[in-house]
């Protein structure tokens, strides 16, 4: 991730935000996981919830309703990349051969964002900010710190990336089958081959990693609220990490990483 007290390249992850039945349920229990402070918004936001950690934004809660003919969304955890102009960004979306779900649309004047799949059944979503420029926190206990896309097709994606937002990818040290997206020459998330522990129908998807002082407490206190453990606590080259659902389903993951050399 990058360091958020410059604005954040087109590319690069900037936001993430979680669809959930219970709304209220969910911002508690992020709270009480990872420290953050937050409550439904106003009506004009549709509830929408800005959720903060130390008085800076890490992430939004909205409730998963049906609006109109469209269905409630799943829930899940979407990671939003940064765009310098949505509609150009849509446009590309839709010739490198990827789907818009919703297409762009103004959030007051705080930005624009549309919902989208890249040609591997992966959804995520693509923000343009105006006032404003997305997480004010990453990189620390409690923050995002990683995204990551698993794919069933890994050449598909990396095209499909690189043609629509200049995302590229090459293959990380020390990590067999697994590459690092980068914006400008920096890595700001990962890819990899659908994991094999997962069943065979699982489609692609974006994976939200948050930082955590100790990856075994924080996965009993998951258990502890009513989420499950997917894979448990494991050593890995970037640190002690685990696989979570929380108690709404929504899967995400938890790293104490190692510190930078």
């Amino acid at each position: 991730m990058p360091d958020v007290t410059t604005p954040y390249a087109p590319g690069t992850p900037c936001w993430i935000d979680l669809a959930a039945p219970d709304q209220k349920a969910a911002i508690d229990f992020y709270s009480g996981l990872l420290g953050w402070t937050g409550e439904i918004g106003p009506p004009e936001t549709g509830g929408y919830a800005v959720c903060q950690l130390n008085g800076k934004p890490v992430a939004g809660i909205m409730a998963a309703v049906a609006m109109g003919d469209q269905p409630a969304p799943p829930t899940v955890w979407t990671t939003y990349l940064t765009s310098a102009d949505a509609e150009a960004s849509q446009r590309s979306v839709a010739s490198a051969g990827g789907t818009v779900l919703m297409p762009v649309m103004d959030v007051m004047s705080l930005g624009r964002m549309f919902i989208a799949a890249d040609p591997t059944g992966a959804v995520f979503g693509v923000w343009q900010p105006l006032d404003f420029p997305g997480a004010g926190v990453v990189n620390e206990t409690g923050a995002l710190i990683w995204n990551e896309l698993s794919t069933t097709d890994r050449s598909a994606a990396s095209a499909f990336y690189r043609a629509a937002f200049g995302i590229e990818s090459a293959t990380m040290e020390g990590a067999e089958h697994y590459y690092a997206l980068q914006v400008d020459g920096r890595p700001v998330g990962g890819m990899q081959p659908m994991p094999e522990h997962l069943p065979a129908d699982t489609p692609s998807h974006w994976l939200t990693y948050f930082a955590v002082a100790d990856t075994d407490a924080a996965v009993a206190k998951v258990a502890a609220a009513g989420g499950s453990a997917i894979m448990e606590p494991f050593d890995m080259i970037a640190g002690r990490m685990a696989v979570v659902t929380d108690p709404q389903g929504a899967v995400f993951a938890m790293i104490h990483p190692k510190p930078m050399e």
